[in-house]
């Protein structure tokens, strides 16, 4: 029988999720290709063969998406899978216009081909968009479930952007753990936080064999997604951030809207900072497409370590990468604190630019006078330090979720910002978690 001829349209996690729990080791099918986009420097790389399995012993090719019109007709491509995240409807139908056209099929895959069962209960933190607030979330939750004595393992959302072999299965309990794999700036934002509340963390490329190892220690898993990725593992409780500052995306995006109406919880984020129509709004399409689910309401209070020193001062403003890029958002906390604190002016860093920073303008055009914190690799660091080096200001403001100046030595004075979640209700989050998983738990 003839295979179906396979390529994956990913960026570098979900794409190798799906190929790992699905395509593998199913003998219907032939991975030819995977195509790469939106994180810089992960294409023209080789899925390993070590990872790919025994059917594919030289690998398996990676190319940049720009190839795959011509991909599908070198390979002779029946489908085309489209594996990654945040994405406007509009965008997903024109990828699948490009694969039509080049004469393949075009799939999404859902949680029946690509959701794994755990032993334990999974908790897992899901997002409409980036930037919503899931990680504050994620944090909230594993605290809340520690705080009850549960082992609380936390899973991430993969970020495998170096040597794909050594990223197998890693696990995270410490600083040192970090430096051992190399972290890039987006992983360390992500694990940090939860290494100093002393929870472990999980992540990799294999998450079926991460499963197995998370399940070693744990009573419950904490699933902490990616952009606004549906969850690897099947949840016992979905919980979903939605953004107020961006209202109708919770219906326009993928797979948000997907991870919107599986819901069990959605915590209508950053009420605080958003104008209540939109928070209504916001409201309003949760109840059209989820009536059932549990509607909360949150803060993500900021808070700055040195506000005096902004005062009437030229900042630069950093915020999360991904936040202002793929997720759109055009500003972030720490332009809030700047003009709460009367900074005379936040410097446009885009003159000053370098190398893959500079490129980052011109390709996410509704940037402003504000620096996305890209460290996707060592180049990639050092160019953005150099661009902070080469911006005229008086203060640098950093409201990424590390501080920034574990990685580099910024020649500048640095404030810190910070933000966690705060749950206004109706319900609690401790509530919610006691009737749900704490009762699992005590079966």
């Amino acid at each position: 029988m003839q295979k179906i001829k396979i390529i994956i349209m990913g960026a570098a996690g979900r794409d190798f999720h799906n190929f790992n729990v699905h395509f593998r080791n199913n003998d219907a099918y032939e991975v030819v290709a995977f195509t790469a986009t939106q994180i810089p420097g992960i294409e023209e790389r080789v899925y390993p063969p070590e990872l790919a399995g025994s059917k594919y012993p030289n690998g398996i090719p990676i190319y940049p998406e720009e190839k795959l019109p011509e991909l599908v007709k070198k390979y002779d491509v029946d489908q085309v899978i489209f594996a990654y995240s945040d994405v406007s409807h509009e965008y997903v139908m024109h990828k699948a216009s490009l694969a039509l056209a080049s004469g393949a099929d075009f799939r999404l895959m859902g949680p029946k081909t690509t959701m794994l069962k755990a032993k334990v209960p999974v908790v897992s933190v899901g997002a409409v968009r980036t930037g919503s607030g899931k990680s504050q979330t994620s944090r909230k939750v594993a605290k809340i479930l520690k705080n009850k004595g549960l082992r609380v393992v936390v899973i991430r959302h993969p970020m495998p952007y170096g040597d794909l072999r050594k990223q197998v299965c890693q696990r995270f309990a410490s600083y040192e753990d970090l430096d051992k794999y190399g972290c890039t700036i987006e992983e360390r934002e992500e694990y940090e936080p939860h290494i100093d509340n002393g929870i472990i963390v999980y992540a990799g490329v294999d998450y079926e064999k991460i499963l197995g190892e998370a399940e070693k220690e744990a009573d419950v898993i904490v699933w902490d997604g990616g952009n606004n990725d549906l969850p690897f593992y099947q949840p016992d409780l979905h919980i979903v951030v939605a953004d107020p500052h961006r209202p109708g995306h919770e219906l326009t995006y993928h797979p948000g809207e997907a991870n919107l109406r599986m819901a069990n919880v959605v915590i209508i984020n950053k009420v605080e900072t958003a104008k209540p129509e939109n928070v209504q709004k916001v409201k309003e399409n949760i109840k059209t497409v989820n009536p059932n689910a549990i509607i909360l309401e949150a803060a993500s209070p900021i808070t700055v370590d040195k506000p005096e020193l902004i005062k009437e001062k030229r900042v630069l403003v950093i915020e999360d990468g991904p936040t202002l890029t793929h997720g759109d958002m055009p500003y972030g906390a720490a332009t809030i604190i700047a003009k709460r604190f009367e900074a005379n002016e936040i410097v446009d860093p885009r003159p000053y630019a370098v190398g893959s920073i500079k490129k980052a303008y011109q390709k996410y055009t509704h940037l402003g006078a504000i620096l996305p914190a890209l460290g996707y690799g060592k180049e990639q660091i050092s160019e953005l330090k150099e661009t902070i080096t080469r911006t005229p200001c008086d203060v640098v403001v950093i409201g990424t979720p590390i501080d920034l100046r574990r990685v580099m030595n910024i020649n500048k004075p640095a404030v810190r910002v910070k933000y966690e979640l705060r749950i206004l209700g109706p319900n609690s989050l401790e509530e919610i978690l006691e009737k749900s998983i704490m009762e699992m738990i005590k079966q």
